[in-house]
């Protein structure tokens, strides 16, 4: 629920700010792109944020709100990200169980555990998230805050994602 009310906190203000203001906003995911190229493990955690780091350093991007539109811009990308890996990942774990009901040992189905473990990671995601918000009292910096939170655990949930996938071909 917080999640939702922030974004049209941020759209809202991005919308009164005047289009002016807001056409001098922009997030080059290239910055994110080029920081992933060769990076394996925990060397990849520094790029998460990257493009809304050089976005947020623009004389437009230093505002609460342009900070908001910078930190939203990048998570999108990364949600997007999560979207496909996660369809792969649960298409295999599907056809993984598929295989496995035809033979004469029946282990535990995957794909029920992975929806499970995502339904549970988005539930712990949003509460974390919205705790690092509170820490702001109120004040203008939770829309960030939150948003900066999102990012960093939805990138780190990429990551675990392609790991596992990849690690049982």
């Amino acid at each position: 629920m917080r999640k939702i009310a922030t974004r049209l906190f941020i759209c809202s203000c991005l919308s009164a700010s005047g289009s002016a203001y807001a056409e001098d906003l922009s997030l080059d995911i290239s910055h994110t792109e080029v920081c992933l190229v060769e990076k394996n493990d925990d060397e990849r955690m520094p790029c998460i944020g990257a493009s809304a780091n050089v976005c947020m350093n623009s004389e437009a991007g230093g505002s609460t709100v342009g900070m908001g539109f910078c930190l939203d811009e990048e998570l999108q990308w990364w949600d997007a990200r999560l979207n496909r890996v996660y369809s792969a990942y649960l298409a295999k774990e599907t056809a993984d169980d598929q295989d496995n009901a035809s033979s004469s040992f029946t282990p535990p189905a995957k794909a029920p555990a992975l929806k499970e473990m995502q339904r549970t990671w988005i539930k712990y995601r949003d509460a974390l998230c919205e705790h690092a918000a509170v820490q702001w009292g109120g004040g203008t910096g939770q829309g960030p805050a939150f948003l900066d939170c999102l990012l960093r655990e939805t990138g780190r949930q990429v990551f675990v994602l392609e790991d596992r996938m990849n690690a049982w071909e």
